[in-house]
């Protein structure tokens, strides 16, 4: 009987983590749902011997998510002060 390694194991909970974002109602969730999906990827790219394609292009959506991460909370501060 074989066994998944690490590798594998943190490979499929990252296809598992982006596809659940994808199911989020709420864009907010479904950007932080999304980077945890990225960091995992980025790990299982660095599990493959540092694949940089993997890497580079998970933490570019991470960093994406996380740009317009800011800038709703910022919104919402400017929101709730106007208010």
């Amino acid at each position: 009987m074989e066994y998944f390694s690490l590798t594998e194991i943190v490979g499929y909970l990252a296809s598992l983590v982006v596809l659940l974002s994808f199911l989020m109602k709420d864009v907010i969730k479904l950007r932080m749902v999304n980077i945890v999906g990225c960091l995992l990827f980025v790990a299982y790219g660095v599990f493959l011997g540092f694949s940089i394609p993997i890497i580079l292009t998970n933490v570019a959506i991470a960093t994406i998510n996380l740009v317009f991460l800011i800038k709703a909370k910022r919104q919402t501060k400017q929101s709730d002060t106007s208010a």
